[in-house]
């Protein structure tokens, strides 16, 4: 079994590290209810191993996993997905219907994702994705509920980050296990202040509108902690909740700010990475330049796609007809 690691919480929550990229960049949560189990999010295929060692290190049976939600269908929350499925005899896949096709026949997902990492890095990082039989996957409805060993959990729609996500409610905990709905907290950036988070705005379905609304659903199950995928539990989430309303609003003003920019790319890159610095100086953050790029240089890339997306296709200035 290859060595895992693991945050344990309270109500049966686990954290597993699914080693995507850096520690604690990605994480899949295990949820135990008497015996019962589901994944929330799963990694990539190479996260699998870890996922099955971390079900062992609790003297659990494949079989016992009842369900695999995931939140939405970018290859760092659900790459691993299929492959994972091939272990869990009894296991069905909860999907929001916008994302189950892409699962079912992965063809179109994967095209997306060579097209931003290249042919080469996508083969590196995701390996060959898997698809999921459609007799074992559950296109999730807005609200849907699902019980595990009497446990309630329901599926919430929010947009915003991607068309095709939901969030999973989790009364008895008073948590809300959020994918990329409620942005992403690295603990390498924690401080005295406490979390640091900011949005993502990933290509191709940034739509602030629908973001601020996905949040404001969030805060609306009246939560006391979050699981995030990057990177799991937040808890001073009025706080968290105001600053990424804020961040939505500044990201989108550096985006049209420089929209006409000789070099938007690198323009907006560099604006951003110099708001989210600068936040973190503010926050109390000690990394160095180099370190915060290591931390932070990926999202900035990513965001910033997702930003000149929005700006050619969705934002009031986007090009018409």
């Amino acid at each position: 079994m290859p060595d895992v690691s693991t945050t344990p919480y309270s109500f049966g929550i686990t954290a597993i590290d699914t080693d995507y990229v850096r520690p604690k960049l990605d994480a899949s949560h295990l949820i135990v209810e008497r015996g019962c189990v589901a994944f929330v999010d799963t990694g990539t295929n190479h996260s699998v191993p870890l996922l099955l060692a971390a079900l062992a290190e609790k003297n659990l049976d494949t079989a016992d996993v009842d369900y695999v939600f995931l939140t939405h269908v970018h290859l760092d929350h659900a790459g691993g997905a299929g492959l994972l499925m091939q272990h869990l005899p009894k296991a069905l896949a909860v999907i929001h219907p916008r994302g189950a096709r892409h699962m079912i026949d992965p063809a179109k997902l994967i095209k997306g994702s060579q097209a931003v990492y290249g042919e080469a890095l996508f083969a590196k990082m995701y390996g060959d994705i898997q698809p999921i039989d459609a007799s074992r996957v559950i296109e999730a409805r807005d609200n849907h509920e699902f019980t595990l060993h009497g446990r309630s959990f329901f599926c919430l729609y929010t947009e915003g980050h991607a068309r095709h996500h939901y969030c999973l409610h989790d009364p008895e905990a008073a948590a809300v296990f959020t994918g990329d709905s409620f942005g992403v907290s690295y603990r390498e950036l924690d401080t005295a202040a406490g979390e640091f988070i900011f949005p993502t705005t990933t290509p191709v379905h940034f739509d602030p509108d629908e973001a601020h609304r996905a949040l404001d659903r969030i805060m609306g199950c009246e939560p006391e902690q979050i699981f995030l995928t990057h990177y799991s539990r937040v808890a001073d989430l009025a706080r968290l909740a105001d600053d990424l309303h804020q961040c939505i609003e500044d990201f989108t003003d550096i985006a049209t700010r420089h929209a006409t920019h000789d070099e938007r790319t690198v323009a907006i890159e560099r604006a951003m990475f110099a708001y989210l610095a600068n936040r973190a100086r503010g926050h109390g953050v000690q990394l160095t330049d180099e370190e915060l790029h290591d931390v932070l240089g990926m999202d900035v890339k990513l965001n910033t796609q997702g930003l000149e997306h929005w700006l050619d296709h969705g934002s009031p200035t986007a090009p018409k007809g």
